[in-house]
């Protein structure tokens, strides 16, 4: 398919008009796959509120200082390999082979890879662990070394090797949930991050002030709580296994070991990781390089980074997390089926809702960040100053977020076809550019050029990547595309407008001294500003069934 084959014509062509059979079951499999996007979406926001307020409770207890620094790089390191490994290679590996092996061969069959692929990884884990243990000294400082200036590296060390077993019990909540979305079970592994944000508020508002009166660092509650977490997120998809008959049988014997290794579904994930991995490693090498840059800027960049961070994925996670998880298992059963429509069909259908859920969130973080960071974090220790560098860096993330939720939908395209390859270069080229942006923009905008320069990578890949299905031939956007943009996009800018004047009429930092004021003014804000939007596309002409039927 040439590049001409993709051009503006062909977007706006007019589609043969479908029967009345043909609109029912494509209403039919979007009503689906909406009320599953949904289901995630909802338990998803639960866990990013529980998350919020984790995050609220450690910086007004905490601030952003030298020691929080060392926990957020401490509790980086398992969160890199979890990426790396278990939400990373492994997934992408993993959950296309079982929906393949699912809809070609059945349960049986499928039954015993989960069972070949969990003993392999067990033992893996196991392994990895004690290692990750041992070598907790030599990757804080590969990710952080310039926290050897002051008091942090020492503690960073101590926390890593408390919360370094995190990655095991991830790694299997990774397996289980793709178990369980393969069989569309998906309200639990969407729910289950809820419980690491209840332990660790647990350990910050119990544990903390009992280890200061025992005369200990009260930030060293925290690992305590992420462990807890962990276990408490495995425990709960063992039951949802059982009833669907695929909680795995691990083998204990070297014997069973080799024999696991020789199945074809372990070998062929195995295959697939390998690029996967490559592509999953550039992301975190670029966040480690990042992280290491920011622990030599000003103290508290670290942190500064990470607070905003986390306010990025709330957008991120409901929207393209969301969609991602939905739509991977049924894009793999459509090509391993051959249903090339239904598989174009579900791709459309997920980046017309990028566009019109995503594109207001990034309008928000660009023009209202300062009332956000506020209302979210400005409590206790957490200074204004504190507000105003965070900010600085939620901005920089805003550049990106379209990006970052449109890949969640337009990856799962190539890992569905078992192409993992593709995206792995896509990716290292958006490394090479997103190194080259941080030379340019850190001397000037310090730990806020770094949050820049991975909004500008992310939306390079996210064009790459869509480009590349279209010249495949494996999407085809359906028509009503530019009518779709142009409505999307002047209802965003009357949203921009309104948070601009919005945040400029109201004084966000001063009302610290009064939290429910400004909670409440944030409401009302937030409120109106939905309204606005949504009422915005109803005027224009864009109605949900619209979106539905995809």
């Amino acid at each position: 398919m040439s590049e001409d084959d993709v051009s503006e014509p062909s977007i706006l062509a007019e589609a043969p008009r479908p029967s009345s059979g043909a609109i029912q079951a494509a209403t039919l499999r979007g009503v689906s796959l909406l009320r599953s996007a949904s289901v995630v979406s909802l338990f998803t926001l639960a866990s990013r509120v529980t998350g919020l307020a984790r995050e609220l409770l450690i910086a007004a207890l905490f601030g952003a200082s030298a020691l929080t620094d060392a926990f957020n790089v401490a509790f980086r390191i398992p969160n890199l390999f979890r990426r790396l490994f278990a939400e990373g290679a492994f997934s992408q590996a993993f959950v296309p082979v079982l929906a393949a092996t699912r809809a070609e061969q059945g349960d049986a069959a499928t039954r015993e890879a989960v069972d070949q692929v969990a003993t392999v990884l067990a033992w893996v884990l196991l392994v990895f662990s004690v290692l990750g243990v041992m070598a907790a000294p030599a990757l804080v400082w590969l990710l952080a070394s310039g926290l050897q200036q002051g008091p942090g590296y020492d503690a960073a060390v101590q926390m890593t090797r408390w919360m370094f077993p995190y990655i095991g019990f991830m790694s299997l909540v990774a397996l289980s949930a793709g178990v369980l979305n393969t069989y569309k079970r998906f309200a639990v592994p969407a729910a289950t991050p809820v419980l690491l944000n209840l332990s660790m508020i647990a350990a910050a508002w119990w544990g903390a002030p009992w280890l200061g009166a025992q005369g200990l660092e009260p930030i060293q509650a925290l690992p305590a709580g992420v462990m807890l977490g962990g276990a408490l997120q495995l425990a709960v998809q063992l039951p949802a296994l059982h009833r669907i008959g695929m909680l795995p049988r691990i083998a204990l014997t070297v014997a069973g070991l080799v024999q696991a290794g020789r199945n074809p579904a372990t070998r062929r994930i195995l295959q697939l990781m390998a690029p996967a991995l490559l592509g999953v490693g550039v992301a975190q090498i670029s966040l480690l390089i990042n992280t290491q840059i920011a622990s030599h800027l000003a103290p508290g960049s670290v942190s500064w980074l990470s607070y905003a961070d986390r306010l990025m994925e709330f957008p991120t996670a409901l929207l393209g997390v969301a969609l991602g998880v939905v739509l991977m298992p049924q894009l793999a059963a459509a090509r391993a089926t051959g249903d090339e429509q239904r598989y174009a069909d579900m791709l459309d259908w997920g980046l017309r809702l990028v566009l019109v859920l995503a594109l207001p969130c990034a309008a928000a973080l660009l023009v209202f960040a300062q009332p956000l960071v506020s209302v979210l974090y400005h409590y206790g220790a957490f200074s204004d100053h504190d507000v105003r560098q965070t900010t600085l860096s939620l901005t920089g993330y805003g550049v990106g977020l379209l990006g970052l939720v449109a890949i969640k939908v337009l990856a799962p395209g190539y890992y569905a076809s078992q192409d993992i390859r593709t995206p792995v270069k896509i990716a290292v080229v958006v490394l090479v550019v997103t190194q080259l942006l941080n030379l340019l923009l850190v001397p000037r905008l310090q730990h806020a050029g770094l949050a820049l320069s991975i909004g500008l990578g992310a939306t390079l890949n996210a064009l790459w990547l869509l480009l590349g299905l279209l010249r495949r031939g494996r999407y085809t956007p359906q028509a009503g595309w530019l009518k779709f943009a142009l409505q999307v996009g002047v209802a965003t800018m009357l949203l921009a407008l309104a948070l601009v004047w919005a945040a400029q009429q109201l004084p966000w930092i001063e009302l610290k001294g009064q939290p429910w004021l400004r909670i409440g003014q944030m409401l009302g804000v937030l409120v109106a500003a939905a309204l606005l939007y949504f009422g915005s596309l109803w005027l224009l002409g864009l109605r949900w069934r619209a979106l539905v039927q995809r």
